[in-house]
This record gives C-alpha cells, sequence and structure tokens, in this order.
C-alpha cells in the first residue's frame, strides 16, 4: 500500500472528486432504499401482520392473476380450507375502502373486518372499531370518541399499531360489522375477502379445488397493484445506480492505472510481484470506496431523521449497511477491470524498449 497511499496524498484533488461521486451514489441509493421501504410498508404492512403461513385469494377472471381488489371468498370456500388436513387456524378477513369522519375532519381508510380480538388493534365487541395510529390522527380522535363510516356511527376501543394497505391507515371492524356495511351500488358484499391460513397442507390441491391462490405472505403482496408497480419501479432506479457506481468508478480506476503505467513498470523492474501491485491498486479503491461511502452513509443517516414523519422513510440495516455493502463490492468489481495494465505489464514494454 505504499505507492497508493503516496498516490493518495499527492494527487488528493482527483480521488477527492471520485470519493464524493462515490458518497453522492450512495446517498441516492441510500435515500432510494429507504422511500423504497418506507412507501412498501405504507402498502402492505396490514397484510404482513395477519397471522398466516399462506394467504389465500380468489383466482383471477379469465386467467387474470389473482387481485385483493377482486378477490371474493364464500363460506364454502372458507369451511374447506379450515377443515383441509394439516391446517392450524384459518382466519377470515374482509378488506374495502371507505372515508370516515372524525372532529378533524375526513380521511380515506382501509377498513379490516377481522375476528374481535385478533391483535391488539382489534376492536373486542361489534359496534366499537380499532383505529391504527395513523387513522386516529387523520380523524382527530383518541379512544373512546366516535367516528363515522357509510352512515354509521362507531365508538373507538382502541388506537394502537402502524398499520397501512394500499398508503390508507386502517379501521378494524368486526367481521359481522363488516359484512353487514352497504355494498357498491349493483356489487354484493362478500363474506371475506381473504383467509390467513396457518399450517401445512396440500396448498396446490386445495387451492385448485375451491378456486383459490394460496401464496406466502411476502409472495401474496404481488396481487396489490399499487405495490407492484411502485416499489418495482423504485427497485428498478436502485438496480440502475448501483451499476453507474461499478461503470463510474471502474472509468475512474482504467483511466487512473494507464496513467501510472510507467510506475508499475518501474516497480516490476524492481522486483515487486504482481500480487502485490494488485493488492496496491485494490486497497487504494477500498480506501477511496471506505471515505466515499462513509459519508454517505452519515448524509443518509441525517436525512431520515431529518424528515421525520414527512416522509415514508425507513432507516434500517436493510436500507443503509446493505446499499453500504453493495456499494463498496461493486466498486471493487469495477476497479478490478482496470487491473489488466497491472497485471499484463511488461517491465521493458512499458519503460521503452530503446532505454
Amino acid at each position: 500500500m505504499f505507492v497508493a497511499l503516496r498516490d493518495l496524498r499527492f494527487a488528493r484533488g482527483r480521488f477527492t472528486l471520485i470519493a464524493g461521486v462515490v458518497a453522492l451514489i450512495t446517498v441516492l441509493v441510500g435515500f432510494l432504499s429507504g422511500l423504497t421501504a418506507g412507501l412498501a410498508a405504507q402498502n402492505v404492512s396490514a397484510i404482513l401482520a395477519l397471522p398466516a403461513d399462506r394467504i389465500v385469494l380468489a383466482e383471477g377472471a379469465a386467467g387474470a392473476e389473482p387481485s385483493f381488489g377482486e378477490s371474493a371468498l364464500t363460506p364454502a370456500v372458507a369451511a374447506r380450507w379450515s377443515a383441509a388436513d394439516g391446517v392450524t387456524g384459518v382466519e377470515e378477513v374482509g378488506v374495502t375502502q371507505a372515508r370516515a369522519q372524525g372532529p378533524a375532519g375526513v380521511a380515506s381508510v382501509a377498513l379490516f373486518g377481522v375476528r374481535a380480538g385478533l391483535d391488539a388493534t382489534s376492536p373486542t365487541t361489534p359496534g366499537r372499531v380499532g383505529l391504527s395510529e395513523a387513522a386516529a390522527a387523520s380523524l382527530g380522535v383518541v379512544a373512546g370518541d366516535d367516528v363515522s363510516v357509510l352512515g354509521r356511527t362507531w365508538q373507538v376501543e382502541v388506537v394502537a399499531g402502524d398499520w397501512w394497505y394500499s398508503h390508507l391507515p386502517v379501521v378494524q371492524l368486526t367481521l359481522d360489522d363488516w359484512r353487514a356495511l352497504p355494498a357498491a351500488p349493483g356489487a354484493e358484499r362478500p363474506f371475506a375477502t381473504l383467509l390467513a391460513v396457518q399450517g401445512d397442507t396440500d396448498w396446490e390441491g386445495v387451492g385448485a379445488a375451491t378456486g383459490t391462490v394460496a401464496e406466502p405472505p411476502l409472495t401474496s403482496l404481488l396481487a396489490l397493484e399499487a405495490f407492484r408497480s411502485e416499489v418495482g419501479s423504485l427497485l428498478l432506479m436502485v438496480g440502475l445506480l448501483f451499476g453507474i457506481a461499478a461503470l463510474v468508478i471502474g472509468a475512474f480506476f482504467t483511466v487512473w492505472t494507464m496513467q501510472r503505467q510507467g510506475d508499475v513498470a518501474v516497480l516490476k523492474a524492481l522486483g515487486a510481484s504482481t500480487g502485490a501491485l494488485v493488492r496496491d491498486a485494490l486497497g487504494q479503491a477500498l480506501v477511496v470506496l471506505g471515505v466515499g461511502i462513509g459519508v454517505g452513509f452519515v448524509v443518509v443517516l441525517a436525512a431520515g431523521a431529518a424528515v421525520g414523519d414527512a416522509l415514508p422513510f425507513v432507516v434500517s440495516p436493510l436500507t443503509t449497511l446493505a446499499p453500504g455493502l453493495a456499494m463498496a463490492v461493486l466498486g471493487l468489481a469495477g476497479a478490478a477491470f482496470a487491473l489488466r495494465s497491472v497485471t499484463a505489464a511488461d517491465p521493458l514494454t512499458a519503460l521503452g524498449s530503446n532505454r
């Protein structure tokens, strides 16, 4: 690392520039990763909170993919899944969207019909509702207040949880209350929208017999159109930024190594091994990457603390450390492409055969 450290000290400007580029890309990747995780949570956190090994939805019409918005299950379907060998529990869940009114005004919410007392947000008796913290804040209510939904007034029994569905805060009702809600004109309220099934059974066989599809909770999220399009677009941008990082770093070190070809030739003529020169070049790249990623990491943490609740931004190891590690690996891979002039350098050719 002797030559690498001297290069870093005497060419501070160019190395500061490339470290700054790495830092900016790290900030972009980290911020997009945090935003992607936050938006995903506001799309599906209520689904992932259900106690389920598989989420069961009705098959799409005419061979279409299953959809949360179109799924409608009957009592016979729920009974068939409950009776399947290996199934230890089935939770019937109804999902719809509506507008609720409270002291602070009107807000769009996702209505979940669930078994009474299913979780900390669920009401325990009919005629009452449980609100997620975001729903309560939007409506300006606390436990004991009243809210109006679809022409009916409900008493808020509990406020708990950070549950979202399709970017709408969740309001939970008992299943009987949910089924009694008025349906859209020309439509009929289904028995349930989905089933949260626990256990292990012949998922494909029971699904084929009941006209349903059973998917693990994470895979089932693809049946929510907003989640699929939104998160897919953001992940594509993150992937492109990773590719840009590898190309930019590889191009920089390719040019830099070509400019150092004379120094490499001298070192080889003096007896330096190819392995030592490769470690020197990669060590130099690692120092630049470490400084750039470290600065970008600090900026992402500061941005996450600054945005607060203004944006759905998640700061976690998955949105900070994982992108930073991926940046380091891809950056070193890009720098490795610049090593051919080091490994294939011939001292006499590089120095000039006439010397």
